[in-house]
């Protein structure tokens, strides 16, 4: 046998430095350790990226105006500049 004498001394067959066993070996460990970080990376951007379901549609500047006029919180003239500001 060829590997009697390799294994008499610890040695496998290209895992401790001998041969490509070692290169392999570590590149399977790099290659499997960053698609575990891809992975963790994009399901934390998918989750942070999704708006929360129980938000009600945002509601545009002119309809804001329009229902503090409406309120009372605002007079005729403060509702035409600021609408004016809002349309131009």
């Amino acid at each position: 046998m060829t590997l009697a004498p390799a294994l008499r001394f610890g040695a496998s067959a290209g895992v401790n430095g001998f041969g490509f066993g070692g290169i392999l070996s570590g590149l399977f460990w790099i290659v499997i350790s960053g698609l575990g970080v891809r992975l963790v990376s994009r399901l934390a951007s998918n989750a942070n990226s999704r708006p929360p379901s129980n938000l009600p549609p945002a509601e545009s500047p002119l309809g804001i105006l329009k229902k503090r006029y409406a309120r009372g919180e605002i007079t005729k003239e403060q509702f035409d500049a600021m609408r004016r500001d809002i349309v131009e």
